[in-house]
């Protein structure tokens, strides 16, 4: 029996538990219930368990049958988005606030689905790490589980990782070698002005003005900074300032993202903005801070395991259900941090056609469970081996 139509028979329950999932939402650093599940049902499978790993993620051990010391690492990510849910499924949310609105309620269960069927049938020969990590929504968690020593309390020779995409073949696993993922930076700027009334605006140095300078000034980087031939996005997404219809206010705020592949350029990129920033604040006689956050890495996906992620999934689901050369995406997942300490693979499996990630009306397709699962799976019987290259 192929694993997915093996963990398929444990489609009813599997998806039960990602429903549950959904309905009980956790953000990062929160995700206590949810991490409690993940370990009760690794014990119950006679898997190795660790709590407590960067805060509230899980770690979960499974020796095969054989004697490789190879150790093949398997990630999922398990927190919420700070989404009020705009579905009237059964299942919805019952948290204010708060939903699974990336799938990765989906994503836990699926690497539960291959942690149950790699216990029942240890059809391998070397180390499963299960890697349940929290807080994947721009908070840090793989770096909290790597500050907690991850990979030297558990070594791993190789790690995958998957999300699902709503915008994809239904089925279709799409991995590509090198650059896959953004690096993110996250900005805040404050603008101090000085405040006068609405009326008297020469008695004041009005900081809404500086910021409508400001943002034009800025999306001049890109156009006219960065090499046309280096993808790179600056967004201004936040904008505060004032609270009175009659009053000029002392402060304003900007904060938005950068994403970048290329390490000059995001050096670049920064540099321009403070210099910018500068020569607002002096033009202005306002005063301007900017403050840059690295919130995500490249995620650069290695050569020999993303061979590895697509012959596993050429032989699942087929030849053309396989993508190895899709394009990368501006988005970022810091899943690209664990692939700066061990050489992987992040790939991406279609589900059906609905409400993109991050979108109040999404919901996750159940039926990819088995083929995630079985993709994990079919990576450490395939991977664990003593001559896996």
């Amino acid at each position: 029996m192929s694993p997915i139509d093996r963990i398929s028979a444990d489609l009813e329950a599997l998806t039960a538990i990602r429903r549950d999932f959904h309905a009980h939402p956790e953000l990062g650093f929160e995700e206590v219930r949810t991490s409690g599940i993940v370990a009760d049902k690794l014990a119950s499978w006679g898997i190795e368990v660790h709590r407590e790993i960067g805060r509230t993620g899980v770690v979960g051990v499974l020796k095969g049958r054989g004697t490789s010391p190879r150790r093949i690492g398997l990630r999922a990510d398990m927190d919420a988005l700070p989404i009020e849910e705009a579905t009237n499924l059964p299942y919805r949310s019952t948290v204010p606030g708060k939903m699974h609105a990336c799938g990765h309620d989906g994503h836990t269960t699926m690497l539960l689905g291959a942690a149950k069927y790699l216990a029942e049938t240890r059809d391998f020969d070397g180390t499963a790490v299960f890697i349940f990590q929290p807080a994947e929504e721009g908070l840090g968690g793989a770096r909290a589980m790597l500050a907690d020593g991850l990979f030297s309390r558990f070594p791993c020779d190789e790690v995958y990782g998957l999300h699902n995409n709503p915008s994809g073949r239904t089925g279709e696993l799409s991995v590509r070698p090198g650059p896959a993922m953004a690096a993110a930076d996250f900005f805040d700027i404050r603008i101090v002005g000085r405040g006068a009334h609405g009326a008297q605006p020469n008695r004041g140095i009005d900081p809404v003005v500086v910021q409508a300078a400001l943002v034009q000034a800025l999306q001049t980087i890109v156009s006219r900074n960065a090499d046309p031939l280096q993808s790179a996005v600056l967004s201004i997404t936040q904008v505060h300032a004032g609270a009175a219809y009659n009053v000029i206010p002392e402060e304003a705020h900007l904060a938005g993202t950068v994403r970048t592949f290329d390490d000059d350029i995001r050096a670049l990129i920064a540099k321009r903005m403070r210099e910018i920033a500068a020569g607002v604040a002096a033009t202005f006689g306002a005063e301007i801070t900017v403050e840059i956050n690295d919130i995500f890495s490249v995620l650069r996906n290695s050569e020999a395991q993303t061979r590895a992620a697509a012959a596993v999934a050429t032989e699942l689901f087929g030849a053309a259900k396989v993508d190895t050369a899709p394009e990368p995406k501006m988005g970022s997942e810091d899943f690209a941090d664990m692939l700066h300490a061990v050489p992987g693979a992040y790939a991406w499996l279609g589900g059906k056609a609905g409400a993109n990630l991050h979108n109040a009306a999404f919901d996750f397709d159940d039926a990819i469970i088995p083929l995630g699962a079985a993709y994990f799976a079919r990576l450490v019987e395939t991977r664990s081996a003593a001559a896996a290259g």
